[in-house]
C-alpha cells in the first residue's frame, strides 16, 4: 500500500506537466478564461494520470523517466519555435529515451533510426556524421522534438497510443500553427503525417518523407533533403537558420 501511494504522488509530481510558459502560450494558464481547449487538456491530463498510475502500479517499466516526459518542452520555449520535428512514441529500449523525439543521452549509441538521420544530414548539407546521438543543441537553437506520444511501455513501441497523448500533441500543434507564421513542421512517417491536418501550410512549410527507420529510410527518406530545406525556408522568412552541428 505504500509503495502504491508512492507511485501515484510521483506520476503526479510538479514534472509531470507542461511548463508554465507553454502552459499560457496555448491558453490553459491559471489566469485564462474558460475554454474548450482548457476543457480538453483537463481532461488529457486526467486520462493519462490514471493510464500511468496503473501502469506503475502493475510493475511496467516505462520510458522515458517521469521527469523527462516533457523534456522537449522544457528545452524550447515557444516563442523560440522554429521547427517542429515530430516523432511517433520515445524509444522503448533501456537507456535510449530522453525526452527529445529521435535524440538519446551523451554516452548512448545512436539507435538505427537516428544514425540515418545523421546519414542524410551529412548527406544534404555536408556536416559529418555526429558520434553523440544527444540533440540538446538543436532544441537550444529552436527544433521543438516531439513525440505525439511521450511515453512507452519498454519494448513495447506503441503500447501508450490512444490514451491521451495525442490530444495534447494537437493541441500545441494547432496553437502553433494559428499563433505563429513561417515555421518548418518535419513529418517523418505516415503517422507523424496524419498530423498534417492540423497544420495551415499556407502559413507554414510542411516536409513529408518517409521514416528514418531501417524499414523505411530508404523509401523517401535518403535523399529528402529536410536540413537544407528547412534552412532555405527560414531564411525566406527572415530568419536565421538552423545550425545542424551537435
Amino acid at each position: 500500500m505504500l509503495l502504491l501511494s508512492f507511485v501515484e504522488n510521483e506520476i503526479l509530481s510538479e514534472d509531470f506537466d507542461l511548463s508554465l510558459v507553454w502552459k499560457e502560450f496555448l491558453g490553459l494558464g491559471p489566469h485564462e478564461a474558460a475554454s474548450e481547449t482548457k476543457r480538453s487538456y483537463w481532461l488529457t491530463q486526467k486520462s493519462l494520470y490514471s493510464f500511468l498510475s496503473m501502469e506503475y502500479r502493475e510493475g511496467k517499466v516505462i520510458y522515458p523517466k517521469q521527469a523527462a516526459m516533457f523534456e522537449a518542452y522544457r528545452k524550447t520555449a515557444p516563442s523560440e519555435v522554429k521547427v517542429v520535428l515530430l516523432g511517433q512514441d520515445p524509444y522503448h529500449g533501456p537507456g535510449q529515451a530522453n525526452g527529445l523525439s529521435f535524440s538519446v543521452s551523451d554516452g548512448v549509441s545512436p539507435p538505427p533510426s537516428l544514425k540515418n538521420i545523421f546519414k542524410e544530414l551529412a548527406s544534404d548539407i555536408g556536416i559529418e556524421e555526429p558520434t553523440s546521438g544527444c540533440l540538446d543543441l538543436w532544441a537550444e537553437r529552436g527544433v521543438l522534438m516531439i513525440n505525439s506520444i511521450l511515453s512507452v511501455c519498454e519494448g513495447e513501441p506503441g503500447s501508450h497510443r490512444n490514451k491521451g497523448w495525442e490530444d495534447l500533441t494537437q493541441i500545441v500543434l494547432s496553437q502553433l500553427s494559428q499563433k505563429r507564421h513561417g515555421l518548418v513542421f518535419i513529418l517523418w512517417g505516415s503517422y507523424a503525417q496524419n498530423q498534417k491536418r492540423f497544420i495551415d501550410s499556407d502559413r507554414h512549410l510542411v516536409i513529408e518523407c518517409a521514416h528514418p527507420s531501417p524499414l523505411s529510410a530508404w523509401r523517401g527518406f535518403f535523399g529528402s533533403k529536410p536540413f537544407s530545406r528547412t534552412n532555405e525556408y527560414l531564411a525566406m522568412q527572415g530568419k536565421l537558420p538552423i545550425d545542424w552541428h551537435i
